[in-house]
């Protein structure tokens, strides 16, 4: 099933946390922050404005994005979790 956002959503899948500190440790999962870099599945049409256009978003399926910590709206579909985010959530895009 595909998830296809509304206006200026993304939906996101969040990239896996280290399992492993810088010193060599070994963190257990309840240890382990959430993920604030994830991989952008899909796009809404983008914002709408004041004059009735909209505003197209400015991240692409497929881009690699850091997001703020307790942006969006965790969903599951098929077993997977995903994340819905509004645009402004979204703090960068990784090269």
């Amino acid at each position: 099933m595909k998830v296809i956002p509304l206006g200026d959503k993304v939906v996101v899948k969040r990239l896996e946390s280290e399992a492993r500190t810088a010193g060599g440790i070994v963190l257990p999962d309840s240890a382990k922050e959430k993920p604030q870099q994830g991989r952008v599945l899909s796009v809404g049409d983008g914002r709408l404005l004041d004059n009735g256009q909209r505003h197209e978003c400015q991240v692409q399926e497929g881009d690699r994005i850091i997001f703020s910590t307790w942006g969006g709206t965790e969903i599951k579909v098929d077993g997977e979790e995903l994340l819905i985010l509004k645009e402004d959530d979204i703090l960068a895009v990784l090269d």
